[in-house]
């Protein structure tokens, strides 16, 4: 028996807002809790405290604009690997579109 593909397109799946001027849509949840989403943050918007990723490493890729993490800026193209145990203020000055993986 083959496995299910499964295949989204976030464009048809409404936004849900997690601070000011940042929002999310889950595209997929394995059975064991691995998960990727697409992440929007508008000019401006700027998590609240850190994203501390105490359970599961997190991997970005930058799908447009420019994406920081409280210390550097990441232009559209980049692909970043944060470490179980990492932590970062994700925010953008200009805006960014995000593709957030997490494999736990």
């Amino acid at each position: 028996m083959m496995n299910k593909v499964i295949s989204v397109n976030w464009k048809e799946r409404s936004m849900q807002g997690i601070f000011p001027g940042i929002s999310a849509c889950e595209l997929w949840q394995g059975k064991t809790g691995s998960k990727a989403a697409i992440v929007e943050i508008k000019p401006g918007g700027k998590w609240q405290g850190f994203d501390i990723h105490e359970t599961s490493s997190e991997e970005i890729f930058v799908v447009e604009g420019i994406f920081n993490d409280g210390e550097k800026d990441y232009p559209a193209g980049t692909f970043i690997h944060n470490p179980i145990g990492s932590k970062h203020i994700p925010q953008s000055s200009t805006g960014c579109l995000l593709f957030v993986f997490y494999p736990v």
